[in-house]
């Protein structure tokens, strides 16, 4: 049995647009979004223990190992994959690099989850499907399937109903407005758009960069100023938009120098970055994730 598996990527996903059509019962808001993977992300590393039990093995500050996704994550495989194969599943410390902001939209829990998923279950030799994976995902939250599923995607419903889609070849210029938005707060706002008309895969595909809005960005921008500024300034230099629920803001552009350039001209009190986009998640072929 392999022990170690060592610099495992987790992505960041960008919203290209994200539309609010509704509301279930239980709380739960309907969506439709387009889910675009980029070239930066954290950074996990595993290493199988002596004993059963599940570790992080790096500081995270204001998130307790039991609330950590990795480990919840890890923890969730081990008991599925211990009944599945009908005997217990060693233990294994997991070492989390972080680049992306907490509560900046860019999936980083999230992303961090899938990838401990797919690593773990390469590591346990559990024979966990894609499918059944992103099953176990959705027990974690909404937007894991989505990094299972491995590429570019349109969702629905909660964001778990997922089909492939194909983006531009692009970069992008993401700026970290210094502030962390509770994804919570901004769906919990009475002023939230919730009925936006359902649209089509086609509709996005013929104009995917500047295609709809976000519903959200009109509520986070109204309770946090600073991502309201960061989306006038970068609008200088084309379709600027929030991620996800906030706080994190990007732009388009076609070459990297581009990016480079804008990335030059960003005020110091602002994070800023420029990641590529990419089709698929690094780790799918890697780890045969069917």
């Amino acid at each position: 049995m392999i022990r170690t598996l060592n610099n495992c990527p987790a992505p960041a996903k960008l919203n290209l647009f994200l539309h609010v059509t509704g509301r279930r019962p239980d709380g739960y808001h309907l969506l439709q979004t387009a889910f675009q993977l980029l070239d930066f992300g954290d950074t996990l590393h595993f290493a199988l223990r002596d004993d059963d039990r599940i570790e992080r093995s790096s500081a995270l500050p204001g998130v307790p190992q039991d609330a950590d996704l990795t480990v919840r994550a890890a923890r969730l495989l081990q008991a599925a994959g211990s009944k599945k194969l009908g005997k217990p599943l060693p233990g294994a410390n997991i070492a989390l690099e972080k680049r992306l902001p907490m509560g900046g939209g860019l999936g980083g829990g999230s992303s961090d989850a899938a990838t401990t998923l797919m690593a773990l279950n390469h590591l346990w030799s559990t024979g966990f499907n894609r499918v059944e994976l992103m099953a176990l995902g959705l027990q974690l939250g909404a937007d894991v399937p989505f990094f299972l599923f491995g590429q570019n995607a349109f969702a629905e419903g909660v964001g778990e109903v997922l089909s492939p889609i194909e983006t531009p070849a692009c970069w992008y210029l993401v700026i970290e407005p210094g502030v962390s938005i509770p994804t919570a707060e901004i769906f919990n706002a009475k002023d939230l758009t919730r009925d936006t008309n359902l649209v089509k895969i086609s509709n996005f595909s013929k104009a995917p960069n500047n295609f709809g809005r976000n519903d959200l960005q009109a509520v986070a921008t109204r309770l946090f100023p600073e991502v309201f500024n960061a989306i006038e300034w970068l609008k200088k230099f084309g379709d600027a938009r929030m991620t996800g629920s906030g706080s994190c803001v990007f732009c388009p552009v076609e070459q990297e120098q581009q990016a480079s350039e804008v990335l030059k001209q960003v005020p110091p009190h602002w994070k800023a970055w420029k990641a590529k986009a990419i089709a698929q998640h690094p780790l799918t072929d890697l780890l045969a994730v069917q």
